[in-house]
């Protein structure tokens, strides 16, 4: 098991590598656990307890876990274009709660095709989402597999509450997480979320909002993204059927008038409440005057923005954070006190301790030195390795040698130089100067950079640049050593080893092959 996701072509190298473009065939290891969540403020990454790696479920497995997908287990049912269930479940080995959603058989003929998109969502790791975990392509079936949020959906707490309202400071917690999660998935260059509105935004077991990674994905390979009311749906997706980051915008401004109103209200409707200045008819009655005119003011004229006709004219996603952010109030308040719930305790058996793993393959020196945490060895045999094994990875033609190809080979000269002194944080910032020009990729650069992060104590930054040399060059046994001593680093010692085995692995194929 390695830790990379979506694929590219094989023994391709190209000039510029789309935004989280990853390798093919490892799935990709829970980034930022060792961070906390619940803060408000910071930008977390994944939740306090581990999400697993994204994994492909057998049909066994999930019928199991939903008791043969039984109709008293359906949590959510929508979608008339493109029909889909949403089950709870409990896996069997781990106890763990997920939510499956089942696709109809036509939505996603293409197994292949719906494995990529499964994969791709699931390199997101973030507290503010309900995370994937999984999915299945089994014959006819296609599943996707989540954690699982206890405390019911957004739309529930607004629209069919029994025992009390939302208060308005929940309501400004719930639009700052969301909007946090939005700008989350944008910087890691998944922008597109399909047919946001308030049933995808979930409450997990401490009342702390979350939003569905269901969203990351269309309802079926035709592109039917939206099973709302047309009324609620961006007017650009009404005229050529295609979700563009500024759709997201706009659905993101339904929301706001769903937490303003407390109920459904068509946008046509609100924004001619909001020209008119009635915005005390807008507000929630159920609210009862409990919140700050100020604060529902700019929460309103955040909305209009949001609903903008023209997508142009819509926000980004950073604008809403910085919005929202000072409004957050009661921020020593837990989620699920301001819901009313009690606090959700999750049931898990302790998994038993494992032996540590042992590699499976006599390691090189490289191997032996990652295996050993040497990172002052490691920085011996990249400095002696030097480009060697770039060989191959840019072909360039004479018009791309250009003044801006000499400044970016100086940077990377004066990373070099950098480098070798153990001048960490210089190489750092010249590597990444070379990195960012984009015309020319080298694996030995993301390799060099990783280790350069180590030495500055930051393995999650390692973890993506040996990931990232992975991309370049799909099957070199340093990227998967620089994995290794990354997810050593994390904590996470199962994976690490994994790491070591596939390096030893290739390097024992690549020697075979080198033989005459």
């Amino acid at each position: 098991m390695g830790c990379c996701g979506s694929s590219l072509r094989t023994g391709t190298h190209p000039a510029k590598k789309p935004p989280g473009a990853l390798p093919p065939r490892r799935p990709s290891p829970t980034l930022k656990q060792h961070q906390a969540t619940g803060s408000s403020t910071a930008r977390p990454g994944a939740a306090g307890r581990q999400v697993p790696p994204v994994k492909e479920f057998s049909l066994a497995e999930l019928r199991a876990a939903t008791g043969g997908f039984a109709a008293e287990n359906i949590v959510s049912e929508s979608g008339e274009k493109a029909p889909n269930f949403v089950y709870k479940g409990r896996l069997e080995a781990s106890r763990r709660a997920i939510a499956v959603k089942k696709f109809t058989k036509v939505a996603w003929p293409d197994a292949k095709q719906f494995a990529e998109e499964a994969k791709g969502a699931g390199k997101l790791r973030h507290c503010r989402m309900a995370n994937l975990i999984g999915y299945c392509c089994d014959g006819d079936e296609r599943l996707l597999v989540a954690e699982f949020m206890p405390n019911d959906t957004l739309a529930k707490h607004l629209f069919h509450w029994e025992n009390q309202t939302i208060e308005w400071a929940m309501r400004l917690r719930v639009a700052y997480y969301i909007a946090e999660a939005l700008e989350y998935c944008s910087t890691e260059g998944r922008p597109l979320y399909h047919d946001l509105n308030a049933y995808r935004v979930l409450f997990d077991e401490n009342g702390d909002p979350r939003l569905s990674c269901f969203g990351l994905m269309k309802n079926s390979r035709d592109g039917k993204s939206y099973s709302t009311n047309l009324a609620y749906t961006p007017p650009e997706y009404l005229r050529n059927g295609r979700v563009t980051s500024e759709s997201v915008i706009y659905s993101f401004g339904t929301i706001l008038l769903d937490l303003l109103s407390g109920k459904r209200i068509p946008p046509s409707r609100a924004l001619e409440m909001i020209k008119g200045n009635n915005i005390q008819v807008l507000m929630d009655s159920h609210l009862e005057g409990n919140y700050s005119t100020e604060e529902a003011t700019t929460l309103v004229d955040l909305a209009s923005q949001c609903l903008q006709y023209e997508p142009r004219d819509r926000p980004n996603t950073k604008k809403l954070v910085s919005v929202l952010g000072p409004l957050q109030i009661k921020s020593e308040v837990p989620s699920y006190v301001m819901l009313g719930i009690p606090k959700h305790e999750e049931e898990e058996e302790p998994e038993p301790p494992t032996p540590a793993p042992q590699p499976q393959h006599p390691l090189s020196p490289m191997g032996e030195a990652c295996s050993r945490m040497d990172l002052t060895a490691i920085h011996q045999i990249l400095v002696n390795t030097h480009y060697r094994d770039d060989e191959g990875t840019n072909e360039l033609s004479f018009q791309e040698w250009t003044q801006q190809m000499r400044d970016m080979l100086e940077a990377r000269k004066r990373g070099d130089f950098a480098f070798r002194d153990k001048d960490f944080k210089a190489a750092i910032d010249c590597y990444t100067q070379f990195v960012d020009v984009g015309t020319m990729v080298s694996p030995t650069v993301y390799a060099r950079r990783s280790l350069c992060h180590l030495m500055c104590d930051q393995p999650d930054a390692a973890l993506r640049d040996a990931m990232q040399a992975q991309c370049v060059y799909p099957d070199w046994p340093t990227a998967f050593y620089m994995q290794a001593v990354a997810l050593s680093k994390l904590n996470m010692q199962s994976d690490a080893m994994d790491m070591l085995n596939e390096a030893s692995q290739l390097e024992e194929k690549r020697q075979k092959n080198s033989k005459p």
